[in-house]
C-alpha cells in the first residue's frame, strides 16, 4: 500500500522518470519540464493548483451548471398549451379531463426520453417536426385506448384521432418555433462569457467563428492553451496566426488552474468549449475529464467541437464542425454505496485498532521524537487537493524534499520503528481518518503529490483519467504488487480498468486480498 514518498529518481519507467515533453499529453495542456528548482512551469495547466507563500488561491465550492430544467420549462410549456389547444378538434364529449391529463403526460415524457429539452444549438421546428409527429401519434394512440377502457362510451374514431393528433402537431411546432426565435434573439444580445480549451491555431480559429457568428451566444474571453518557450509569457495576449484574419479577437493565454480561475470569476465564464480532433486538445473524452470536471466545478456548462463524425443531429453543429454537449457528471452508479461501504468498514475498524495506533504513535513519538503525525497534500478526485495523514517514518531535510523526492524506502535516515512501521504497511493505517471524512475511500487510484501528477499526466497515457474516481488507500494495481517503485504505466492502466469495470463487489475482494497482504508484508 506504500507508493508515498520522498530517492532520486527510478529507470525505466518507475517513479518519476523524466521523459522528453509530448503536447498534448493528459490532464494537462502542454509539455511539462522541470526547472532548476524541481518545480513545473507555468506552461501546463494541472490537475491542482500550485500553492505557494504568496497567492493561495483554492477551488471554489461546486456550484451547478445552468440549470437545465429552467431552460426545458418554456418547451415544456409549449407541448402542454398545443396539447390543450388540440381538444378543439374534438366533440364537445370527447373533452374529457382524463384524455387531456393522458396527452400531456404521454408527450411530455415521450419527449423528455428523446431528448428534445436538452441544451442545444439554434434549433429550429423543423428540425425537430419528425420526432414530435411520431411521439405525438404514438401518445394519441396510447391514450385513446386507455381513455376507451377508462371511460366507455365515449371512444375516439380514426377521423377524431387524426385530427387532434395533426392539431396538437401544429400547435407544437408554431409555440416551439416562437422559443426558439426568442433563443436565438436572445443568444444575438446577451452574448454568455467564454473559455476556448485549444492549442494552436485550432483554438484561435474557434475563438475567430464564435467571434464571427453571434447567433451562437457566446463571447470568447480566453484561450486554455500551453505557453510555447518562444511563445507570450503567461496572460499575455496571443497574437499569433492572425494576420490573414484580422477580426480574430486577442485573447489571453491562460496555463494555470489560477488564471482559469480567475477568468471564471471575472467574466463571468459560463461556458467551456473543447476544440477537439487532430489539430484541437489530444486525447480521448476519458484523457479530458479531469479538464471537464474542472470546469464542471465552477458551474460551466461544456461543449467539445469538431473531432469527427457526430452522433448528434445535422442541425447540432458549429459552423459545419460537430459538437456535442458533455452533461456535468452525475453522481456515479453506486457511488452512495459505495460511500456506506467505506463507513461501514472504516468506523469499526478504526475502533478496534485504535490500541494499535496508540502504541505506534507512542513508538514514533519517543523513539524518533516529536511530530507522530505525517501531513502532505495530495491529489485526490477530479483533482482537488487534501491532506494526507501518515504516521512519521522520516524527517524530511525541507518541504521541497517532501513534494518532490519520490522514495524514500532505503533511506539511511529512517530510523528502526520507521523501517517497522513502513514494511508492515502500518505508517498509513491514520489514512482510516482521511476516509471517514470523505477525502479517500478505502479502495481507488492511490492518491500522489501535485508535482508528481503534473508529470505523469504529461509523461503516462491515462494517468490523469485514473482522478475521476475518488482515491483509495489500496486498489487493483496494489494488490497485484503495484507498489513502491514500481511502474507508473502499469499502475495507471491496472486504475483504470478498476473504474471501468467497478462494482461494489470487487471492492469487497480487494479488501479482503489487502488484508490477506497484510500477512506476508513486503511494505515500501
Amino acid at each position: 500500500m506504500n507508493t508515498d514518498s520522498t530517492s532520486v529518481p527510478a529507470p525505466s519507467g518507475r517513479g518519476p522518470t523524466a521523459h522528453p515533453a509530448r503536447p498534448g499529453a493528459l490532464g494537462a495542456l502542454g509539455p511539462v519540464t522541470v526547472t532548476a528548482t524541481g518545480q513545473p512551469p507555468l506552461g501546463f495547466v494541472s490537475l491542482a493548483p500550485r500553492r505557494d507563500a504568496t497567492d493561495r488561491l483554492a477551488l471554489p465550492n461546486r456550484r451547478r451548471t445552468a440549470a437545465p430544467l429552467r431552460r426545458a420549462l418554456p418547451l415544456l410549456a409549449s407541448d402542454a398549451a398545443a396539447a390543450l389547444l388540440c381538444t378543439l378538434a374534438l366533440g364537445p364529449e370527447q373533452r374529457h379531463p382524463v384524455l387531456i391529463a393522458q396527452l400531456i403526460v404521454c408527450v411530455v415524457v415521450l419527449n423528455a426520453y428523446a431528448g428534445l429539452y436538452r441544451p442545444s444549438g439554434p434549433w429550429t421546428a423543423l428540425d425537430e417536426l419528425p420526432a414530435l409527429a411520431a411521439r405525438i401519434l404514438v401518445a394519441w394512440c396510447a391514450a385513446a385506448a386507455l381513455f376507451a377502457a377508462l371511460v366507455p362510451g365515449h371512444a375516439l374514431g380514426l377521423g377524431a384521432l387524426l385530427a387532434g393528433s395533426g392539431t396538437q402537431l401544429l400547435a407544437a411546432c408554431c409555440c416551439r418555433a416562437a422559443v426558439h426565435g426568442h433563443r436565438r434573439r436572445t443568444a444575438r444580445s446577451r452574448l454568455s462569457s467564454a473559455l476556448i480549451v485549444g492549442t494552436g491555431p485550432a483554438g484561435r480559429r474557434l475563438a475567430a467563428l464564435f467571434a464571427h457568428h453571434p447567433e451562437y451566444g457566446l463571447r470568447p474571453v480566453g484561450i486554455v492553451a500551453p505557453v510555447r518557450d518562444e511563445g507570450p509569457p503567461p496572460g499575455a495576449y496571443d497574437d499569433t496566426d492572425t494576420e490573414a484574419d484580422p477580426l480574430t479577437p486577442a485573447l489571453p493565454v491562460l496555463t494555470t488552474i489560477e488564471e482559469i480561475h480567475r477568468a471564471v470569476i471575472q467574466n463571468g465564464v459560463q461556458q467551456a468549449v473543447f476544440a477537439t480532433g487532430p489539430t484541437g486538445t489530444a486525447g480521448t473524452d476519458a484523457d479530458r475529464a479531469p479538464l471537464v470536471a474542472l470546469f464542471h466545478e465552477y458551474g460551466c456548462a461544456t461543449w467539445f467541437v469538431g473531432g469527427g463524425a457526430g452522433r448528434g443531429p445535422m442541425a447540432q453543429h458549429v459552423w459545419g464542425f460537430t459538437c456535442r454537449r458533455v452533461d456535468a457528471p452525475t453522481a456515479r452508479r453506486g457511488t452512495r454505496v459505495k460511500r456506506l461501504l467505506d463507513i461501514a468498514v472504516a468506523g469499526p475498524v478504526l475502533v478496534a485498532i485504535s490500541p494499535v495506533l496508540l502504541a505506534c504513535a507512542l513508538a514514533v513519538r519517543f523513539l524518533d521524537g516529536p511530530g507522530v503525525l505525517f501531513r502532505q497534500e495530495r491529489v485526490g478526485q477530479h483533482g482537488r487537493p487534501f491532506t494526507l495523514l501518515k504516521f512519521r517514518t522520516l524527517r524530511p531535510a525541507d518541504d521541497h524534499e517532501s513534494a518532490t523526492r519520490w522514495s524514500v524506502a532505503n533511506d539511511r535516515r529512517m530510523s528502526p520503528v520507521g523501517h517497522i512501521l513502513r514494511r508492515t504497511s502500518m505508517d498509513e493505517l491514520p489514512q482510516i481518518w482521511n476516509v471517514l471524512r470523505g477525502d479517500m475511500s478505502l479502495v481507488g487510484p492511490r492518491p500522489e503529490r501535485p508535482f508528481f501528477v503534473a508529470n505523469f499526466s504529461k509523461t503516462h497515457p491515462g494517468y490523469a483519467a485514473r482522478h475521476r474516481m475518488p482515491v483509495g488507500i489500496t486498489g487493483l494495481a496494489q494488490v497485484n504488487g503495484l507498489r513502491g517503485d514500481t511502474s507508473i504505466e502499469d499502475r495507471s492502466r491496472f486504475d483504470n480498468h478498476y473504474i471501468d469495470h467497478w462494482s461494489l463487489w470487487q471492492d469487497v475482494c480487494i479488501i479482503i486480498r489487502t488484508a490477506l497482504s497484510l500477512v506476508r508484508p513486503a511494505g515500501s
